[in-house]
Order: C-alpha cells, then sequence, then structure tokens
C-alpha cells in the first residue's frame, strides 16, 4: 500500500481527495500548510502532493526545504494558468505537476504514474544496473554514478537518464519522453519534459572530452549522445 502525504490549505479538497485516495487503496496523511506538511515527512512516504498556495509555508518553500534532505517524489498542485509556479516548481525539483480544478481520473493517473517509476525497488533487483560510457544506473536502488561518483538526482531524473542510456544515439521525441518517462500525453505549451532535461544536464559531469552529454534537436526531440 503506497503512502500518500496530502499537503493543501483547503480542508474541504483535502478531505475530498483523502476519501477518493483511501478509496482507491492509498494510506494517506493531511497537513495543511507547509510546515505542518515538512514535519510529516518521514522515509516511508512515496509521494507527496503538494499545492503551492498556503499560509506558513508555501509548496515551493517547502519544497526548496524538502529537496535538501529527501527525495520523495512531489506531484505539485498549481493553480490553472499559473505557468511560472510550474517552471518554478520542476527547477526546485518537483516530479509533475498537475493544474487545479483537475478530475479525479486525471489525478490518480498522474498519482500511478510517478508511482510506477519510483516504485521499482519492488519490481527489480536491487543489484540490477544499466550502464553506458561511464554512467551507470541502478533503478531499482534509485541511485545514479558517474566515474564512480553518486550523483543527487530526483527519481524523475533518474528515469529520464534510464530512458536516454538504453537508446543511446537515438532521436527520442517530447511526446516519446512525456508518454514513457512521465507517463502522459504531450499537452501544448507543456515544458515538463524540458526542464526535467535541463536540470538533469546540470547535474551529470562533463564528459572528458568536453562534448554534451545530451543534445537538443530543435523540432525533433533530445539526443544522449553515443561516443564515437
Amino acid at each position: 500500500m503506497a503512502k500518500i502525504l496530502l499537503v493543501d490549505d483547503d480542508v474541504e479538497l483535502t478531505a475530498l481527495l483523502k476519501d477518493i485516495l483511501d478509496m482507491e487503496g492509498f494510506e494517506v496523511t493531511e497537513a495543511n500548510d507547509g510546515e505542518a506538511g515538512l514535519a510529516a515527512v518521514s522515509d516511508d512516504i512515496d509521494l507527496i502532493l503538494l499545492d503551492v498556495m498556503m499560509p506558513r509555508m508555501n509548496g515551493m518553500d517547502m519544497l526548496r526545504k524538502l529537496r535538501e534532505n529527501h527525495h520523495t517524489p512531489v506531484l505539485m498542485l498549481t493553480a490553472k494558468g499559473e505557468e511560472i509556479d510550474r517552471v518554478i516548481g520542476l527547477e526546485l525539483g518537483a516530479d509533475d505537476y498537475l493544474p487545479k480544478p483537475f478530475s479525479d481520473r486525471e489525478l490518480l493517473a498522474r498519482i500511478r504514474a510517478i508511482l510506477r517509476r519510483t516504485g521499482s525497488t519492488t519490481q527489480e533487483n536491487n543489484s540490477d544496473s544499466l550502464t553506458y560510457q561511464d554512467i551507470e544506473v541502478f533503478p531499482g536502488r534509485q541511485e545514479v554514478y558517474c566515474n564512480k561518483q553518486l550523483l543527487d538526482l530526483t527519481s524523475t531524473e533518474i528515469a529520464l537518464l534510464s530512458y536516454f542510456v538504453q537508446n543511446p544515439g537515438k532521436v527520442v521525441s517530447k511526446e516519446d519522453l512525456s508518454l514513457d518517462v512521465l507517463g502522459k500525453r504531450l499537452a501544448p505549451f507543456d515544458r515538463a519534459i524540458d526542464m526535467h532535461v535541463s536540470n538533469l544536464r546540470k547535474k551529470l559531469p562533463e564528459k572528458s572530452d568536453g562534448k554534451p552529454r545530451i543534445k537538443t534537436l530543435r523540432g525533433r526531440g533530445y539526443l544522449f549522445v553515443e561516443e564515437a
């Protein structure tokens, strides 16, 4: 049973979402502001649903503090049309965002997509790895090494890198990345994949030859550079 921490100051919405998630078999803990949310974070939480606008400590500040010590997956709940909140959230390490108002079906689909890509410890041997050049990915342990050094990546960045490592030298479209990595169809003006790739680029050490590891091909997608 996956454990979800729901952090939102809308008490009525929180109660409604808890009922929905309870019926789907999730174990839900509630908090109504960022400070209470941080206090409720523990190693056994599988996913955090995090509202942006809250008293005492807003969602962005909570996410910023959370990422100092935890890699728990986060699904941001943002106001409709507030693109800046989504971009900032992704830059701070959110795994995905869902604009309000949203349907029960969409929320559950996003939750399950995140849990699928981060819950591989129940499906894979922790020692199984994906290796390419100087990069080694352990999906089951949610760890990535480059030149034997452990990298500080979020669960979504690990899933994205795993996809690239398995497809070196191939042009992969944003549509395919969104569907295969994030578990959702790419919507117009959706910048989630762009932001995750940008964050991943910043965290990957430079290659010894100084060449980029990931190339952007305008209008086509991305290319994980294959060694000559």
